[in-house]
């Protein structure tokens, strides 16, 4: 397989268990020697310029820590910025930086081995972010974390993307990260790559169905819409399936509201980890026949 990435880009990297996403980041960090084929980062080779190559990256494994775990988080910190040779100012800058957007103060200097996992995982993202690095490499870094401690670290991500201008590749089976983080995806499946492109895209040719939600104003027995099919129907609220392909989601609302009295409507877009679902099981191809509700 072969892809490219541009500075900047914020790219899900994503395949079923196997797929050889881990074995990829291992290569790309230089853990890994590939038995064959060409990688550069940043116009390095990572297993033959390995010093070079740590100083421009950063790495977050959501089951392997950096962090030294009998230590305090904050002389992690300090370690760290011995071995990258941060200069002084910077560190100070960037730690005061990451300990407020990732509220971390009050746990400074609690040892590791004594912290949340959704505590840990933050300190790890400063860790691996603390020297500035050009291109961050993201290993299901949400795994285990609970929903505010997921929403945190989200924001981090977008928050360096954008105003830091890193390039960061995320790897997860978490696709509700990949989604609301990613405009492009990389989908691989035993080693090959099946899919690469805008999220978009893949959605109009595997999702192309999209669900219209109506609430009346009082019950409707059997609601009609010319170009929808009804999905179903429970006290006051409908649910209509139709192809984004051939019917539009304003024109329907339209019908609605002069054949009805309606009180609210919404749009359901398809489960992106439905479609990606679909795709491992039936295999990527040109043209899609169905999509995925």
């Amino acid at each position: 397989m072969s892809f490219a990435l541009e500075e900047g880009e914020l790219v899900g990297y994503i395949g079923p268990n196997g797929a050889g996403k881990s074995t990829t980041i291992k290569m790309l960090t230089g853990i890994l020697v590939p038995t064959s084929g060409q990688a550069r980062v940043a116009g390095l080779v990572p297993w033959k310029d390995r010093k070079a190559n740590a100083r421009n990256i950063g790495v977050v494994f959501g089951q392997r820590s950096q962090l030294y775990w009998d230590l305090p988080l904050i002389e992690s910190f300090e370690l760290l910025r011995a071995i990258y040779g941060i200069p002084a100012d910077r560190y100070r800058r960037n730690l005061g930086e990451f300990v407020e957007i990732l509220d971390m103060n009050e746990f400074l200097r609690t040892p590791v081995r004594q912290l949340s996992l959704g505590q840990r995982m933050r300190g790890d993202f400063a860790a691996a972010l603390l020297h500035g690095p050009r291109v961050v490499y993201l290993d299901e870094p949400t795994i285990g974390l609970d929903v505010v401690a997921k929403q945190s670290i989200r924001e981090f991500i977008a928050r360096i993307n954008a105003e830091r201008g890193a390039t960061i590749v995320l790897t997860t089976h978490d696709l509700a990260d990949v989604e609301r983080l990613c405009r492009r995806i990389v989908l691989i499946d035993r080693g090959t790559l099946i899919y690469d492109g805008d999220i978009e895209r893949i959605k109009s040719e595997y999702g192309r169905f999209r669900t219209l939600v109506v609430r009346f104003c009082e019950p409707v027995t059997h609601p009609t819409l010319d170009g929808a099919q009804l999905a179903g129907v429970e006290d006051s609220t409908a649910r209509f399936r139709f192809d984004r392909n051939h019917q539009r989601a304003d024109l329907l609302v339209r019908q609605a509201s002069e054949r009805y009295r309606v009180e609210d409507v919404s749009l359901e877009e398809p489960d992106l980890e439905a479609i990606i679902r679909r795709i491992y099981v039936e295999g990527y191809g040109d043209q899609a026949q169905e999509g995925a509700s």
